[in-house]
């Protein structure tokens, strides 16, 4: 900031040193430079500050600054109230200007159509991102889309096709260190409900042919965790497993070759996979 504004800047008197601005280095304060400043419309003032490179802000007012104002810090209202020629300042914490009330009384972020062509105005550049509901009228989408979740119906099905999928180049197995304890971890304590719910997740998945009864002599724990829709997604405690287990290591691609293979294509969607485990 005391490059940008041209602010003149003069020697420290006495010369210190920091260590909790860059971890791992310490940082020598050895200039100064007074400082004209203001905090909204009441509050001005000048301040007689140490330069230091700091990334967290522009200005920051220190124990001195407390100390000269009197300053009365409320936790509560999260407040700082002093005087200052005779005026008492109370300074809160800032508000975004982008922020309105919705009608339901909630903070909302959301900008309206003239809020947004006023801010068009100041960019050359500008994205705009489009949310489609589920349940939101098909007349809604441009006709030209309307024939691509047919075509790809086949990535995103509503129900995951029964079986595995087809044999792949590298095959991974779980192969423990020699000499290595056998873990055999204590199952979770569950409520009736939800031995229920994980029994049928394990038939349904056991069905599909997704998994098969386990024929390793070590023993790890499962649990349900509430998603955001209200159900259950199974979860396997693997970290006995995991300390055991020999790390096989595979060349990864290079990410050049990656990005050459999308040459020509122009439209990409980010989908939420139905069960993102088995489908991955």
């Amino acid at each position: 900031m005391v490059e940008k504004l041209h602010l003149t800047v003069e020697k420290h008197p006495e010369p210190y040193k920091l260590s909790w601005l860059k971890k791992g280095n310490d940082v020598r304060v050895d200039k100064r430079c007074l400082v004209q400043f203001s905090i909204g419309r009441y509050y001005k003032d000048e301040v007689l500050c140490d330069v230091v490179p700091v990334d967290a802000c522009y200005l920051l007012l220190g124990r001195l600054w407390l100390y000269d104002r009197r300053v009365i810090y409320d936790g509560f209202k999260k407040t700082y109230s002093f005087v200052k020629d005779g005026v008492k300042i109370t300074l809160g914490p800032c508000q975004m200007e982008n922020k309105s009330k919705s009608s339901n009384g909630n903070w909302s972020s959301l900008l309206s159509n003239c809020q947004f062509l006023h801010r068009m105005d100041r960019f050359i550049d500008a994205f705009a991102l489009v949310l489609l509901q589920e349940n939101e009228d098909q007349e809604h989408i441009p006709y030209s889309l309307k024939p691509l979740p047919k075509e790809f119906q086949d990535v995103v099905p509503d129900e995951i096709p029964p079986g595995l999928p087809s044999v792949r180049e590298i095959q991974h197995n779980i192969d423990f260190v020699l000499g290595a304890s056998i873990p055999n971890k204590a199952a979770y304590r569950m409520s009736s409900k939800e031995h229920k719910e994980l029994q049928r997740q394990v038939d349904k998945l056991l069905r599909k042919g997704l998994i098969r009864e386990s024929l390793t002599p070590c023993a790890v724990p499962a649990l349900l965790v509430p998603k955001k829709d209200v159900s259950w997604r199974m979860c396997i405690d693997s970290r006995a497993v995991n300390k055991i287990t020999i790390k096989y290591r595979f060349p990864i691609p290079r990410l050049d070759d990656l990005l050459d293979q999308l040459h020509g294509s122009s439209i990409f969607s980010k989908m939420d996979l139905r069960s993102g485990h088995h489908q991955i």
